[in-house]
């Protein structure tokens, strides 16, 4: 390719810092521009980094960086997130004047290792959700709706000037049992486990974390299962490294939640990349291909769900680096016991 197309948002902040909704980047050895509409100019005055040529504001923004390449030219396109209609005007534009090529995930895969810089904002954000947690622990959870916990939480992130990463799950009781429950009318009370998955986004990076909780006094069964994926979690954080197969982390474990009997009851990967974005590149589950680098940021979040009677995940964000991992959740893990 002479040059690649870059239109998804968050790829396009990525490359040149600007956070609008209206912005593409042509970017190849002789090309780095950046185009917007007449909304954002001052914006992207602010926001846009150097070194980048800026043409004239436009509402034809595809159009006019086609119109930027010589004929005969090869330009990338970001099949993930072009749509089929999007690709039929790019090509009706461009005629046979130029080539137009699927170019795969050529920015996902720069964002997969994160920079000093990068890290420092996601540790920012998993340190503002951890205070979160233990600011939840202090609201109380007895007697309170899953909904009532979820406000809180909330407008609590946005007191602290920032916003969630994703909608967070509160899930409690047999609603537990659900690894994406969404949090409804269910009145926590004693005996139950109460799973609260939460993240923040800071400075546009992401955290991600899950802990569950015992309210009052758990079951026999209760404990047991959330021993068991301690133990998982704590074997899966043992395998991260540089050089680590992504599957093997997972299968680490994977292999003692099935010794433990289940092993039908944990049926999602153990983690995802984070960063920009709550999902990112790399995947580390079962049919994950591919070794784990220095610089990715990761979850390891496994998990049981009993149908019916409960569930647990606990889940950490962690660092990958040469020799092992750097986590950047503080929380404990040992099982909580709340009111």
């Amino acid at each position: 390719m002479d040059a690649l197309l870059v239109g998804s948002p968050v790829n396009v902040q990525y490359l040149s810092g600007f956070a609008g909704s209206s912005g593409l980047c042509l970017v190849g050895p002789d090309h780095r521009s950046f185009l917007t509409d007449f909304r954002y100019v001052e914006r992207a005055d602010e926001e846009v980094g150097e070194g980048w040529s800026r043409p004239e504001p436009s509402y034809l923004l595809w159009r006019d960086a086609l119109g930027l390449m010589p004929d005969g030219a090869k330009v990338g396109f970001e099949d993930a997130s072009v749509t089929v209609r999007e690709l039929e005007g790019l090509r009706a534009a461009v005629g046979d004047r130029l080539e137009i090529l699927p170019a795969g995930d050529l920015v996902e895969g720069l964002r997969e290792i994160k920079d000093a810089e990068e890290v420092e904002r996601i540790r920012a954000a998993a340190a503002m959700a951890d205070g979160v947690f233990q600011w939840l622990v202090e609201f109380g959870f007895v007697g309170r709706s899953e909904l009532e916990v979820l406000r809180a939480c909330e407008v609590r992130i946005t007191e602290l000037g920032a916003a969630t990463s994703f909608p967070p799950i509160i899930a409690a009781g047999p609603n537990g049992a659900i690894p994406h429950a969404e949090p409804g009318d269910y009145t926590i009370a004693e005996g139950d486990l109460l799973t609260i998955d939460m993240g923040v986004q800071l400075d546009y990076y992401c955290s991600d974390c899950t802990r569950t909780y015992a309210v009052g006094e758990p079951s026999d069964r209760a404990r047991e299962v959330y021993e068991t994926v301690l133990a998982a979690q704590s074997a899966s954080l043992l395998a991260v490294e540089a050089g680590a197969s992504c599957s093997a982390v997972d299968a680490a474990g994977r292999e003692l939640i099935t010794e433990a009997g289940y092993g039908p009851n944990f049926g999602h990967g153990t983690g995802h990349g984070v960063g920009m974005e709550i999902h990112e590149a790399p995947r580390v589950s079962q049919a994950a291909t591919g070794d784990l680098r220095s610089g990715q940021v990761i979850t390891v979040e496994p998990g049981i769900y009993l149908p019916g009677e409960l569930g647990v995940r606990i889940e950490d964000l962690v660092v990958v680096t040469e020799d092992g991992y750097e986590n950047l959740s503080s929380l404990p893990k040992e099982l909580q016991i709340v009111g």
